[in-house]
């Protein structure tokens, strides 16, 4: 289980819990070079601390996964040439594409996970001729399936999103 530290993969988490999976919660350390103003702190420090408290509380494993080179080669530095060009990119539908989904799927084959899950509110059905295919979240306001359009049969195969069926956060608790 993917976990930013934030509601929505903490609720990710539970509701994977709740469905009987053996969760493990891992943090990707994607970027260090910002600051909390106040503590002067690096951001991702803090972040990862609430997502080992949720882990904790849900009494599941906890890994933290250091993505940071691969983040700045194939996001930072291709946002930083397509800006140049005068072209517009989308950081986050690069991260998914380039860091999130595959090194997730490749550090969950180490740890000998089937699945490997995201607080994205976005669903995945499998039609009848056994493809996979990428849905919109059940809430219009919170739908995030535009940021995961590149994902693969592969990716929607060993993926999940227990937020995507949800329409209202309070059913959870």
């Amino acid at each position: 289980m993917a976990m930013s530290g934030g509601v929505d993969s903490s609720v990710a988490a539970l509701i994977l819990k709740q469905k009987g999976y053996e969760v493990i919660g891992t943090f990707m350390k994607n970027w260090s070079d910002t600051k909390n103003k106040m503590t002067g702190e690096c951001s991702w420090k803090e972040e990862r601390r609430f997502a080992m408290k949720i882990a904790a509380i849900l009494k599941i494993p906890f890994k933290t996964l250091d993505f940071e080179k691969e983040y700045k080669k194939y996001v930072v530095e291709k946002m930083f040439k397509l800006y140049q060009k005068g072209i517009t990119p989308n950081p986050d539908v690069d991260c998914n594409n380039k860091i999130k989904f595959p090194l997730l799927l490749e550090a969950a084959k180490k740890l000998k996970c089937d699945y490997i899950a995201t607080g994205h509110f976005a669903r995945i059905k499998q039609n009848k001729k056994g493809k996979y295919q990428l849905l919109r979240g059940k809430d219009e306001m919170k739908d995030q399936s535009y940021f995961l359009y590149r994902r693969n049969q592969i990716n929607l195969k060993n993926t999940l999103f227990p937020t995507g069926e949800l329409t209202d956060r309070k059913s959870v608790v």
